[in-house]
């Protein structure tokens, strides 16, 4: 007699996922809380990546993007601070395409 289980009721079951899953969905509503501070052109740019600490990394496609996006760090830390969301700070990343 087995049991069938969605994978969030699996990964809800184990501790050390169930922390991942949630890592996951606290980035993503920082993306979300910011992305109207984000030019609508460099959206698509833009990916959230690992939440730990108080340090936010955002996964970005170019150079350019990061350049651009450097200077609307400030103006995000206050957005995320006012959604109430304990980021100290936000860290930029390029991210390659893999081959």
């Amino acid at each position: 007699n087995r049991r069938v289980f969605s994978l969030e009721q699996a990964v809800g079951e184990e501790p050390t996922l169930a922390l991942l899953q949630e890592r996951i969905r606290a980035s993503r509503n920082c993306l979300e809380a910011v992305t109207g501070l984000i030019p609508a052109q460099l959206r698509s740019q833009v990916q959230p990546g690992p939440l730990e600490n108080g340090e936010w990394c955002l996964l970005v496609s170019s150079a350019a993007a990061s350049t651009k996006l450097r200077q609307l760090l400030p103006s995000m830390r206050q957005r995320l601070g006012q959604n109430g969301m304990e980021v100290t700070s936000i860290r930029l990343k390029i991210q390659t395409p893999r081959r």
